[in-house]
């Protein structure tokens, strides 16, 4: 329980039934005008009662009215089962501890927050309507640009900032409430201080009788000690991000699909279309990306350190890959990391529906391109395909897809494949066979001979049971013109059984790719992905896993690859010895 001077003062005066304003100054320790303008507020509330005496010598004296004290809440933050992690973070000032436990029959997200005396409650929600009256008319404009509306919340944050120091609760407490209050006015409550734990992947609304429900990285779906208060509730938050993006969530319209301004994406439905009650979903965007070092490293081993060699050489000589999985087996994770490894002196231009790519600085000449949906009239819709159309006139290196899901979309990506631009793209399949398939299906529907441009076929999967994902297998495509003589050649494939990964045939096609634009002998391409690997292992041996590091190295490894090299096998020699 945090106890600020607003509760300190209803203590005092409620002992003593009413005092000056002076003494309550001098005992709280504030200057008497801050005490005035605390209680003030709080008498707008009911809370206190300012007395002001005729006889302009006299001071102003405050007076308790009688307010009914809260019960105390029950311990939502206990938790329940055995405890199988906890942490803390912080969100914008705001302290959060989690605990992560497990009764074998369901595991639960137990997250503890901050408790505020009963008079700095009511001191908040009178300081918020206040701040809403107050709130500048371009609030609520259409902040779904991330930067814009990083912006936009860093500069409400200093009003509030501002408008909290007149009441001089000290520089922590302020802190504090400032973050408290920042929630409530430009995010969503409680709900936004889980989407400001990174371990987390996805947040549920189900309905206001459901408990809040997570989606954690490392323990998978969770039930939180979080409800909704009311049905209504639910509808507010939806229509409060609607309208920062533009949009518009009614019973005429009851389906939302929109980005927050943190970048993630949200998807909201009303009652009676979703028949239990209203729900949000949010699928959070990384803040931290994983870098090539989680894929083969902690948390990640997905992969092998000489299955991300090979993909780096792949994308060091400008082969084109697609990344198929099914829905959360980490396509885009994937994408993002290898994204990592492009040269610096490319020009890469990236295309989704939601911001979900990020890359290094080093990767300077990056143009990232992002899909917009129509508005309520129908109108300023702006596709894939118009993107991918514009990427092509700004002399792209590289071309990075989101996601390919149309046929239109197919036949300009492979136009640019075999124009010589670059390729990484992702597709919704669960093997290399069935990404073969859908590409030459309908609604993709390309012609075999088109095929021959993709180089890589790299398949996630997510083994639900156990809540892990592995890269099932690195494959490429062969055959002649016909679909009937079309087929994969799988290089690596993960055993399920034994959870480890085997290199289960030559990767012929790609082989003779490489001689054609390098020269390089079959044993020079073997010891250039060696030696890659072994300088991802020196990455993931000095910790060294987050996306600037990464680009560094890379950065230099384009312009000294011998001397890097160099550095890794002798730094990885040396700890070997110790």
């Amino acid at each position: 329980m945090i106890e600020t001077k607003a509760d300190l003062i209803v203590s005092l005066v409620q002992k003593h039934k009413v005092l000056d304003v002076e003494r309550v100054a001098k005992e709280v320790g504030i200057p008497p005008q801050k005490v005035e303008a605390i209680c003030s507020v709080l008498e707008k509330g009911g809370v206190v009662d300012l007395i002001y005496s005729l006889n302009i010598s006299e001071k102003p004296k405050v007076q308790f009215r009688l307010l009914p004290m809260e019960p105390p809440s029950p311990d939502d933050g206990a938790s329940k089962g055995k405890i199988i992690s906890s942490y803390t973070f912080v969100a914008d000032g705001v302290p959060a501890s989690v605990v992560v436990s497990d009764t074998e029959k369901e595991k639960f997200y137990t997250i503890t927050l901050v408790e505020f005396g009963t008079a700095t409650k009511i001191f908040l929600d009178l300081i918020r309507d206040e701040m809403l009256r107050q709130m500048p008319v371009n609030a609520q404009l259409d902040v779904s640009d991330v930067e814009k509306a990083a912006k936009v919340r860093k500069d409400f944050q200093g009003q509030i900032k501002t408008y909290i120091s007149q009441f001089s609760f000290g520089k922590e407490t302020e802190d504090l409430l400032v973050g408290v209050l920042l929630h409530k006015l430009f995010g969503l409550g409680e709900i936004e201080l889980l989407d400001q734990d990174d371990w987390l992947e996805e947040i549920i609304i189900n309905n206001a009788k459901s408990p809040v429900g997570v989606y954690h990285r490392k323990f998978g779906w969770l039930k939180s000690n979080l409800y909704m208060p009311d049905e209504e509730s639910i509808f507010n938050f939806a229509s409060q991000i609607g309208r920062r993006a533009g949009r518009q969530i009614a019973t005429l319209t009851p389906i939302l699909d929109a980005r927050y301004e943190s970048g993630d994406r949200v998807c909201a439905t009303l009652s009676p279309i979703s028949a239990h009650g209203n729900t949000i979903t949010i699928r959070r965007f990384a803040r931290n990306p994983w870098t090539v070092g989680n894929l083969v490293g902690d948390p990640g081993y997905s992969m092998t350190p000489e299955m991300a060699g090979m993909l780096w050489q792949a994308i060091h000589y400008e082969m084109n890959i697609i990344i198929a999985g099914g829905t959360a087996s980490g396509k885009t994770t994937a994408l993002n990391a290898l994204a990592a490894f492009i040269p610096t002196n490319q020009r890469i231009v990236t295309i989704e529906d939601t911001r979900e790519i990020v890359l290094p600085a080093y990767q300077w000449n990056w143009v990232p391109l992002l899909t917009r949906n129509a508005n309520a009239e129908g109108l300023g819709e702006v596709t894939m395909l118009d993107l991918m159309v514009t990427a092509l006139r700004m002399r792209p290196d590289r071309i990075v897809l989101g996601e390919m899901r149309r046929q239109s979309e197919a036949e300009v990506l492979f136009e640019a494949m075999h124009t010589g631009h670059s390729v990484i793209s992702t597709l919704h399949a669960d093997t290399a066979m069935q990404a073969l398939r859908r590409l030459t299906s309908p609604p993709i529907n390309l012609p075999p001979s088109d095929l021959d441009a993709v180089h890589l076929l790299v398949v996630q999967y997510r083994d639900r049971r156990r809540n892990i994902r592995r890269t099932l297998e690195i494959a490429e495509l062969v055959g002649g013109q016909s679909e009937a003589d079309l087929t994969t050649n799988s290089i690596y494939r993960w055993r399920p059984r034994t959870d480890s990964f085997d290199m289960v045939g030559e990767p012929n096609k790609y082989l003779k790719e490489i001689n054609l634009h390098t020269g390089m002998t079959k044993d020079e391409i073997y010891q250039d992905i060696s030696n890659r690997a072994i300088i991802i292992k020196w990455l993931i041996k000095n910790k060294m896993n987050d996306i600037e590091s990464v680009g560094r190295i890379m950065a230099l490894y384009y312009s000294k690859p011998n001397e890097i090299l160099e550095i890794a096998k002798s730094d990885m020699s040396r700890k070997k010895q110790q």
